[in-house]
């Protein structure tokens, strides 16, 4: 084992779990070939990684199987200024992915959930430091932590967070709302409490970034191929099969990152794994990112503001809805109403966006073999942290497809949990 070497590896998607993965490899020395329909370089495509909230969050272990959110569901839902939303035309093509989320909205899941979130978003930031060596990162990433803010109205919940966190080791100090309001002072007081992550750092550009990695990786040797792949098959024990529209590529192993698009690819190997969307908007006050100074989120309305080279991005909500749906004025209504209730002085704002968030009913991802076909590593279902958690990805992932050892425990994000 100790002289394998994978002699070609294809990587279908060339968002940040993509492109951190095939940088990886080319670190190896191995050939690989990156597949996309949208160019990372163009500027007309607007992708997860140009959207996101740009938050680098190795503290965010929480996710939504909590017992404590269960409740709260139905009301949400039947509110039109709440952070969740549905589009009713989808729920019949959610019904098994709602059957899991509620076998795993528990305690005990919650916990473990928890603690294999912890397990990968610890080495979070240092993999991103690691990449950050070989690129200028000037004016493109800021480290002045994040604050969350909260009313007393949910404060079991806050108290449930702050003590699962505390029991993970995770750093956080609780502040007051005169402490915030001396790190934010446009804030409008409508809030009471909240916390500050100070070793979190937040992204002034998500897609400027993913550029530089993205030609980091071209300029190590890794080749990109503009297409959209229709099929992928494991041919042979070491052959993998890719097909395009109008071609057909051949390797030794593949890597299917294509975030909520993998679905379509994983059905086609026999695997019934439960991916959904979480869709997410954002909208931008040009000029208005020097009200604050660090990301703000308000969790009593799910949606959060970073101060972006683009401006203030105002991003957030949970949209059930799938990937055909148009966008929903509404959210973006709802975002711009809850941005504008924390700084009242905004204007207008501009680049409304769509984006979607590939999301599992127990909140982990998918990182590991196929369950049929060895040579085909899935890398796919990072919902709100596949900025966050896109270099340790590579690094994970680039370590099995190598055949190399790891300390760590990958067993909970195999897709045998689900088949």
């Amino acid at each position: 084992m100790e002289n394998y070497k994978c002699s070609s590896v294809g990587i279908i998607g060339s968002g940040i779990q993509g492109v951190c993965t095939g940088l990886q490899l080319i670190k190896k020395g191995i050939p690989v070939t990156l597949f996309d329909r949208h160019d990372p370089l163009s500027t007309e495509f607007k992708p997860a990684s140009y959207g996101n909230a740009g938050h680098f969050s190795p503290y965010a272990v929480l996710q939504f199987n909590r017992p404590d959110i269960l409740n709260d569901v139905p009301k949400m839902l039947l509110s039109s200024y709440g952070p969740l939303a549905l589009k009713w035309n989808y729920i019949h093509k959610m019904l098994n992915w709602f059957l899991y989320y509620f076998k795993n909205c528990n305690n005990k899941s919650m916990l473990h959930t928890a603690k294999y979130m912890h397990q990968i978003l610890s080495l979070s930031n240092d993999a991103y430091e690691e990449i950050f060596r070989e690129i200028d990162t000037t004016g493109l990433v800021e480290k002045k932590g994040i604050i969350y803010i909260w009313t007393n109205k949910n404060l079991k919940s806050r108290e449930l967070e702050i003590k699962v966190r505390k029991d993970l080791g995770i750093e956080q100090k609780l502040l007051t709302r005169e402490e915030i309001l001396k790190l934010e002072p446009n804030l409008s007081p409508v809030f009471d409490a909240g916390v500050i992550y100070e070793n979190a750092m937040h992204a002034r550009d998500p897609h400027g970034i993913l550029k530089k990695i993205f030609k980091l990786f071209l300029e190590k040797g890794g080749k990109f191929i503009q297409t959209n792949i229709e099929k992928i098959e494991q041919s042979s024990i070491n052959e993998i099969t890719i097909k395009s529209e109008k071609d057909v590529f051949k390797f030794e192993k593949s890597v299917i990152a294509s975030g909520a698009f993998s679905k379509k690819l994983t059905d086609q190997l026999g695997e019934k794994i439960p991916l959904d969307t979480e869709r997410g908007y954002h909208v931008h006050f040009k000029g208005r990112d020097n009200l604050i100074s660090r990301p703000v989120i308000f969790l009593d309305r799910g949606f959060g503001m970073t101060p972006m080279n683009q401006g203030l991005r105002a991003v957030g909500t949970v949209e059930l809805g799938g990937l055909e749906n148009p966008p929903s004025q509404k959210r973006i209504e709802y975002i711009v109403r809850s941005a504008k209730e924390l700084l009242p002085e905004l204007g207008n704002h501009q680049d409304e966006w769509l984006g979607f968030r590939p999301t599992l009913p127990d909140f982990l991802p998918i990182l590991g073999p196929s369950l049929k076909n060895k040579n085909i590593i899935y890398a796919f279902g990072h919902q709100h942290l596949g900025w966050t958690l896109g270099a340790i990805t590579g690094k994970i992932i680039s370590g099995i497809v190598a055949g190399e050892k790891t300390n760590l425990n990958l067993a909970p994000y195999s897709s045998k949990r689900f088949n």
